[in-house]
């Protein structure tokens, strides 16, 4: 199938799911996923009219990105998806427009410095470990709400980034294990959304953005309350 009726197979899967949670679909941002995708897969994805992109690398989409820009497609936002090494902080906040995934203090105190000697502000998500897999990155939230030890240096984390200058912290990021049932993939955005509301309160931060669910279990998500769903294989294919 083209791309263009990939899309619309996902866009149909999401008002199936927002129905299924009494939501509306306009409370959905699909970012497409394109890696190790072409720039003309990109363009195909964005005249069936996509407006939000990913990339999971940062060299990958200093490649891509100018070249989508110079084909008249200015209006796009680009997310950062992938983890990002803090020594490419610099770039992220030159080529991106959002960076889904901060992992740590220190990456964000590199990406406001950037942003402010450009005068711009980076929005961001904070990426949080829920799963607790060793392989996953992100702020260690697994078990946040038994183990007072870990929202602690949660909390204290957060509002020292959300503290920041030159930053805005929109929300919270996160991914499910694979291959798992679907009753653990629940909890884990379950477990997610909850941290949200807390923080959100406590910290007193606006945190609307819950970015979770990609091409296996966005429907799950949606249900369990994303804002954001990251899906690449459904819309652009597998990948070589």
């Amino acid at each position: 199938m083209s791309v263009r009726d990939n899309i619309k197979r996902v866009e149909d899967c999401i008002a199936e799911s927002c129905a299924r949670a009494d939501r509306d679909p306009s409370e959905i941002t699909l970012v497409a996923v394109s890696k190790q995708k072409t720039v003309a897969e990109i363009l195909q994805a964005i005249d069936a009219g996509l407006k939000h992109l990913g990339e999971n690398r940062v060299e990958e989409g200093m490649a891509k990105i100018p070249q989508v820009r110079d084909r008249g497609c200015a209006d796009v936002a680009w997310h950062m998806v992938g983890h990002v090494q803090s020594r490419k902080a610099k770039q992220v906040t030159q080529y991106f427009d959002v960076v889904q995934s901060v992992d740590s203090l220190r990456l964000a105190k590199r990406l406001s410095r950037f942003a402010g000697e450009s005068a711009s502000v980076c929005r961001a998500l904070l990426e949080i470990n829920i799963s607790g897999e060793a392989s996953k990155y992100g702020l260690a939230g697994y078990n946040w709400y038994r183990d007072n030890a870990v929202k602690d240096a949660l909390w204290r984390e957060a509002r020292e980034i959300a503290a920041l200058p030159n930053i805005e912290i929109t929300g919270l990021m996160t991914m499910a294990p694979y291959g798992v049932e679907e009753k653990a993939v629940r909890r884990v955005f379950a477990d997610l959304r909850a941290l949200r509301d807390g923080l959100s309160l406590d910290i007193q931060a606006s945190l609307p953005d819950l970015s979770m669910g990609m091409t296996d279990d966005y429907p799950i998500a949606i249900e369990e309350g994303a804002t954001i769903i990251r899906v690449g294989r459904a819309i652009f294919g597998e990948r070589i």
